[in-house]
């Protein structure tokens, strides 16, 4: 067995990693001379996708409408025996709608801080028509885990 086999996650694996461990994940984009553009965000994973919400000038949101394929990635540990990550490759959907952001940031604020979403908020509301939801729909998932490596092994 290689050692990408052994440290792989499974899916529930890396759902639980996604939904239990980690807040925020980097976004990398492509700027308009084909650099990476990475950013920390905070998300939320719903139904398969990853959800964030950003400014709608935003660098990284004018980045995806431009191209959306896009990475995210997550990574916790500080040895490398601790070290687990998920990568995703996917394409990137900028929702514009106003009520479909505010939506939104009040569900990632709710899987932020580990409950139900707050209650309406004009405020938040009104700060919804500047935002724009990115919405990612993974094509490529990879991950790793190394505490499933033997110990003499790294």
């Amino acid at each position: 067995m290689n050692r990408q086999s052994q440290i792989k996650m499974t899916p529930e694996e890396r759902h639980k990693f996604l939904t239990d461990k980690a807040r925020t994940m980097m976004l990398c984009t492509i700027d308009k001379d084909g650099f990476p553009h990475a950013v920390a965000m905070a998300y939320m994973v719903k139904d398969g996708c990853v959800y964030m919400t950003s400014f709608r000038k935003a660098q990284k949101v004018v980045n995806a409408r431009r191209n959306p394929k896009v990475a995210v990635m997550v990574e916790t540990g500080t040895a490398y025996n601790e070290l687990k990550g998920v990568m995703i490759r996917g394409r990137c959907e900028v929702i514009d709608d106003a009520d479909e952001v505010w939506k939104i940031m009040r569900e990632i604020r709710a899987f932020q801080e580990g409950g139900t979403p707050a209650p309406a908020s004009a405020i938040v509301q009104e700060r919804a028509k500047k935002r724009a939801v990115l919405k990612i729909t993974p094509e490529k998932i990879t991950s790793w885990d190394h505490s499933k490596l033997p110990p003499d092994t790294y």
